[in-house]
């Protein structure tokens, strides 16, 4: 983090004036939050729909039908169309949570640190942080037990992506072809991965031998791929089994607005608070996120079974 805020100086050593107004202002710690671009959720890329709440809860329907109730007829000349109707999905509702905590910052910390902003940041952080680290894990739980398309990658003669000689691109577009091969519309975007998976995708030979060469966009040099099969690989920790979905069918966020006074938010959909505890000489940084995930559409994803990783 910079060592200057707005209306700082370019260090801020035992500018505690400084710093309090920073901590005061829901604006300027929304703008820092903003600057979190290597933070993002993985729940808010592989949901994302966004869902209304009412009243704490989040009203939906699950598998809604992608065709009518009757077949399509010829149609005579001069003959009405026939009706039909469209049916609904299973409805489900869901509560939203609050997930949150607060972190004591002392005024000490922050004048003893050459940049006093970058103790105010390293605090923001963990706070971000932790609120990610949970809030994926729930969502990852959801779609894990409401995902019930497999792929054994070690079935039908295969091996795992550990083994000698794996066949992962193939591997990926089976599964890709599970998702698409049920016909109701599903069109899978993403490949989500966690990083021992990615490590293992990214240096198979089947793949980095099919990729462009003679150029500085290759993963030997930039370690990242980002696209393969069609599909936006997202990385996450939080990611166990790994997953082929379509990311604007499967479900979505549902985030309570609640307006609370002086909470800043970003687009992390992450609330903060700064709390000045003047009979403690300290602030409390204290974050949330209102939300809950929806799996809408659970035949929009695929799981990827016995990799090895």
């Amino acid at each position: 983090m910079p060592g200057s805020y707005p209306a700082g100086p370019p260090t801020l050593s035992g500018d505690l004036e400084t710093i309090s107004r920073f901590l005061a202002n829901p604006t300027a710690i929304q703008r820092r939050l903003r600057n979190y671009r290597d933070l993002r959720f993985v729940s808010d890329q592989l949901l994302t729909q966004r869902f209304r709440t009412n009243g704490g809860a989040v009203l939906y329907e699950m598998s809604e039908p992608f065709v009518t109730d009757r077949s399509v007829t010829a149609v005579s000349a001069g003959s009405e169309y026939p009706s039909a109707n469209l049916p609904t999905g299973t409805a489900a509702i869901a509560s939203v949570s609050k997930w949150g905590q607060k972190v004591p910052i002392t005024d000490e910390e922050i004048t003893r640190n050459v940049y006093g902003g970058a103790a105010v940041d390293r605090a923001l952080r963990k706070v971000v942080n932790s609120i990610i680290k949970t809030v994926d894990g729930v969502t990852m739980s959801a779609i894990a037990s409401a995902v019930t398309n497999t792929f054994d990658v070690t079935g039908s003669g295969g091996v795992a992506w550990t083994a000698a000689s794996p066949t992962i691109l193939r591997d990926i577009l089976k599964a890709k072809a599970i998702v698409v091969g049920q016909n109701l519309g599903y069109m899978p975007d993403t490949l989500a991965l966690n990083d021992a998976q990615y490590a293992t995708v990214m240096s198979d030979d089947k793949i980095t031998n099919a990729l462009r060469r003679e150029t500085l966009d290759s993963p030997v040099y930039s370690g990242e791929i980002e696209v393969i099969a069609g599909l936006r690989i997202v990385v996450s920790p939080s990611i166990t089994t790994p997953l082929v979905l379509d990311s604007t069918q499967l479900g979505g966020m549902a985030d309570e607005q609640e307006s609370s006074p002086g909470y800043a938010v970003s687009d992390l959909q992450v609330q903060v608070k700064s709390i000045r505890v003047d009979t403690a000489d300290k602030w409390d940084l204290q974050g949330r996120r209102l939300t809950v995930p929806v799996v809408q559409e659970p035949g929009a994803a695929v799981e990827l079974t016995n990799t090895g990783v």
